[in-house]
């Protein structure tokens, strides 16, 4: 079985490897109309998600429990919707808007999980 660092490192390259195809497209084609997608996926999913996994990774006891995963879910899933649905409003589907605002409280939920993990004392259970 994975544990969350391990779930999180995964992610992270996935979401590097969409990120680059981003930048590698906007690069081709002179047309960097989607340049804050590429950002957020780069930051939101490759760099935190590997940060998150490096955390889990070096406190053992806090990667333990319901809430870690989800914590993982919660965030993971948000930023995949939020690249996305991003991608698509930069592109002029306006309509995604409401999508791309839903997206951001679901990955800042997601962080707000992981700060009451990282504080919270580490005998303490996290579910």
């Amino acid at each position: 079985m994975l544990n969350i660092s391990t779930y999180f490192f995964r992610s992270a390259i996935l979401f590097l490897i969409a990120g680059i195809a981003i930048g590698i497209h906007m690069s081709v084609s002179q047309s960097h109309d989607v340049i804050g997608a590429h950002a957020h996926i780069n930051l939101l999913g490759w760099v935190t998600s590997a940060i998150f996994g490096g955390y889990y990774a070096l406190n053992p006891a806090k990667s333990e429990g319901l809430l870690p995963l989800v914590q993982y879910w919660l965030y993971t899933l948000g930023v995949v919707v939020m690249g996305i649905s991003l991608y698509l409003l930069l592109k002029g589907n306006v309509a995604l808007e409401p999508v791309v605002a839903a997206s951001s409280l679901v990955t800042f939920a997601g962080v707000l999980i992981f700060a009451w993990i990282v504080w919270m004392p580490s005998s303490a259970r996290t579910a």
